[in-house]
């Protein structure tokens, strides 16, 4: 799979299409062919009572890694949307950077699916949310 567009350029597109990532200091950390890497900065609007990060903040981290795996081999692609998502809590999410890394189960004409891993600075390594999903793709020429 190659890449059609590089970290910088998706991360553009991501800032001024979605004005609440670009607020939020979003970072693509890592993109090559089948993965991407995000990173949320931790702010204490992430935190739901118990201390941890919140649930929208996972779906978001997951989300916005997943778009960012289909920006970077599609290219700009704006119309690319969510279709589906699941999301499994697997341990507390202690207060941190919030890091989403995806990658590809099955990249097709119509849909790509998809695999996000959630952890967060405080336990580097710990997985605390697992996430799949699916992105209708735009028609495009081949």
């Amino acid at each position: 799979m190659d890449l059609k567009l590089d970290a910088a350029a998706v991360e553009a597109l991501i800032r001024d299409g979605l004005v609440a990532a670009g607020r939020g200091g979003m970072a693509i950390e890592e993109l090559r062919s089948g993965y991407a890497r995000i990173r949320l900065p931790f702010s204490p609007l992430m935190i739901r009572p118990g201390n941890v990060i919140s649930g929208p903040t996972l779906f978001t981290a997951a989300d916005t890694a997943m778009y960012a795996l289909v920006l970077g081999h599609l290219g700009p692609e704006l119309m690319a949307v969510t279709s589906d998502m699941n999301l499994r809590f697997l341990a507390k999410a202690a207060p941190g950077d919030v890091i989403g890394e995806a990658s590809f189960l099955k990249l097709g004409r119509r849909l790509a699916v998809m695999e996000a891993k959630m952890s967060t600075s405080a336990a580097p390594g710990v997985t605390v949310a697992h996430a799949t999903g699916s992105y209708a793709l735009p028609s495009r020429a081949d």
